[in-house]
């Protein structure tokens, strides 16, 4: 399907070439460009109503800023489709998110005018600030650095520690704070309510607003009158009631809230914010969806929709003929109601994914025992720790690469203190279309190397209901990582009776000759279909499925080692340090000679494309696997990856 940009828009290669239309023109580029976004979306998917949120932000920014020599430093990055296709990439769009194209987020390889890389929220204030400390000390007075950042991001640790530091450092920097009552689901907390208040209390805002634009306009001097205006607001704030507090301790000249839709006024403002020195903050007002009706309505669901026809916006789904398998966060999310109703002592947590893990369902059941406490992985892992010396078992669900962030909660907070708190680490392995800030590659690795941990991953959908059943029981006593992928398992038929799992006990799922296959987690099912091709060429793997990287199941494994001199490790964690490193471990420990070949990520960074793609690329599919064995059977050569 072709795709065109509209009547302005095609000619805009640049941000140079944006600065030659005139300020009248910004609102049809703005309509051009919300529309170039629906029509490249709906037919080659991605993030959606973030972006559309922002575009007129998106065009004000490069319309009154010297990018990239002004720096702009998007959070996450869901919203920077315009800012892409406004910055040279506008006909390789259609490649967004697909294998060897364009990143879904910002990338600093990829384009000058991504200064930053992102992908995970909160980041954006400490990156800009950096910027400008850095061209502060070189003297770069006239650069100006842009930080945009959401409300649900700005709920995160990190950006109270960015602006904390902000506020006192020598920094030109502009807080955009995008305040939509988003993030991927609707915002909780506080802060929340707090720009909630601001919103509707116009008061101090509109009274300096208007006091800044009358002694601009004496003929004293623009700059004579507006310093002038600065110290004025001492007296102000004392005459009235200022909502912006929070952030004017902080030292951030606070200013709004605006219409983030209004792009005329939005150039206005940006124009003005860019003349004053310092630390500031600008906070508008937009809606995620912004321009497309069942977007704006439905703001989770349209978060990332997938194929949709942009007319009628039915999301093409794909239709089967016989039951597909369901997907592990939602085996997680009604697994975890069953628990709760048998056990009065679970509780969920999760960190701003209610939807994305599926406990929003047992939010809806059981609103006092499961809670989303935004983007906060750091609180939501010690928030856990502390509910579980209560006596509570409580499962905190957080994606695997998210989890990396609450890296010292996990040790100092749970491990530490011997807390049985229960791990789930969503979105194990390789995500797909996010790319390398979204894989889990690593989970396996930096739990494994932490003292009174369990690790486990389940193979399907029953084994996943039997580990959380084992995690939950009182006999464990240990904290307890249950990793699984994004996506489906291999089981229509999955809600089979639950049972307990020895802790540290693997399974021989099939006998053979040579060659002992050992595989941790889903990729085992990646093993299971390799065995099946070589049973044609005579080769006979025998196949055993770990279940735990930690801790071993040491009597399976001195079984392997006896019986089998050819041994090949499957998992879709890193080669190094992972469950691969753990067998060879503990060969190394008890004397065991035996050829290993360690099949997981290698150790490079792995791009985006489709789970299939990105495993045949590293070489983890079944293919891959039965070469591996093809290799193994002809010589006797030690292969290392």
């Amino acid at each position: 399907m072709d795709i065109k940009p509209g009547a302005l828009l095609q000619h805009i290669n640049s941000p140079d070439d944006l600065k030659k239309l005139s300020k009248d023109q910004m609102n049809q580029v703005c309509d051009e460009l919300r529309q170039y976004i629906i029509d490249v979306v709906s037919v080659h998917g991605g993030h959606f109503g973030a972006s559309l949120g922002v575009v007129e932000l998106s065009v004000a920014l490069h319309y009154v800023f010297n990018t990239p020599y002004d720096q702009l430093v998007w959070d996450v990055g869901h919203q920077a489709y315009g800012h892409k296709i406004l910055t040279g990439r506008r006909d390789n769009f259609v490649t967004n998110r697909k294998y060897k194209g364009l990143s879904g987020f910002p990338k600093r390889s990829e384009s000058e005018y991504d200064t930053f890389g992102v992908g995970h929220s909160s980041t954006s204030i400490s990156a800009a600030l950096g910027m400008a400390m850095a061209s502060h000390y070189k003297g770069e007075t006239d650069r100006q650095h842009i930080a945009v950042i959401g409300d649900g991001a700005m709920t995160a640790g990190l950006a109270f520690e960015a602006m904390n530091h902000a506020g006192i450092a020598k920094s030109n920097v502009l807080i955009i704070l995008n305040d939509n009552c988003m993030s991927i689901d609707p915002n909780v907390g506080a802060l929340k309510e707090y720009l909630t208040d601001i919103t509707t209390s116009h008061t101090y805002n509109d009274l300096r607003d208007n006091v800044w634009k009358a002694l601009g306009k004496l003929p004293v001097g623009k700059q004579f009158s507006r310093q002038m205006a600065s110290k004025l607001e001492a007296s102000l704030k004392g005459m009235v009631s200022n909502s912006s507090n929070l952030f004017e301790a902080l030292k951030l000249r606070y200013f709004g809230p605006i219409d983030g839709h209004n792009v005329t006024h939005l150039i206005e403002t940006l124009s003005d914010l860019r003349d004053i020195p310092g630390p500031k903050i600008l906070h508008i007002r937009t809606v995620k969806g912004k321009g497309y009706e069942l977007a704006e309505k439905d703001q989770t669901k349209w978060h990332a929709p997938g194929l949709f026809d942009k007319v009628t916006g039915q999301i093409l789904k794909k239709t089967y003929e016989i039951p597909q398998p369901p997907k592990y966060q939602d085996v997680f999310g009604h697994t975890i109601i069953e628990l709760a109703e048998q056990n009065d002592k679970i509780m969920g947590i999760t960190p701003a994914m209610p939807s994305g893990c599926s406990l929003k369902y047992m939010m809806e059941k059981m609103p006092d025992r499961a809670f989303d406490v935004g983007i906060c992985e750091q609180h939501a892992v010690t928030l856990s720790a502390g509910l579980a010396t209560q006596g509570m078992r409580v499962f905190c669900n957080i994606y695997s690469s998210f989890m990396q962030r609450a890296y010292d909660m996990v040790i100092h907070d749970v491990a530490i203190q011997k807390l049985p708190v229960v791990f789930c680490l969503d979105r194990a392995g390789l995500v797909g279309e996010d790319g390398p800030t979204h894989h889990g590659c690593y989970d396996i690795a930096y739990m494994r190397c932490i003292p009174n941990m369990v690790i486990s991953a389940p193979m399907n959908e029953a084994e996943l209901r039997n580990l959380m059943y084992t995690a939950q029981l009182d006999s464990n006593g240990y904290p307890f990582v249950i990793r699984y992928p994004r996506g489906e398992g291999v089981m229509p038929e999955w809600r089979t009776p639950m049972q307990e799992i020895p802790i540290g006990k693997g399974r021989k799922l099939k006998d053979g000759e040579g060659i002992a296959i050992l595989s941790f987690g889903h990729p085992g099912n990646f093993a299971a279909s390799a065995i099946r091709d070589l049973r044609a060429e005579g080769i006979n793997p025998a196949h055993y499925d770990m279940r735990f990287a930690k801790p071993l199941d040491e009597e399976l494994l001195h079984e392997v080692f006896a019986r089998y001199q050819k041994i090949i490790t499957v998992e879709d964690g890193t080669v190094v340090g992972g469950f691969g490193s753990a067998i060879l471990e503990f060969m190394n420990q008890h004397g065991y000679h035996a050829e290993v070949r360690i099949m997981g990520i290698p150790d490079k960074l792995v791009e985006h494309g489709t789970p299939k793609q990105l495993y045949e690329e590293i070489g983890l599919d079944a293919n891959a696997i039965a070469e591996v064995a093809r290799q193994l059977a002809k010589t006797g050569l030690l292969v290392t990856r």
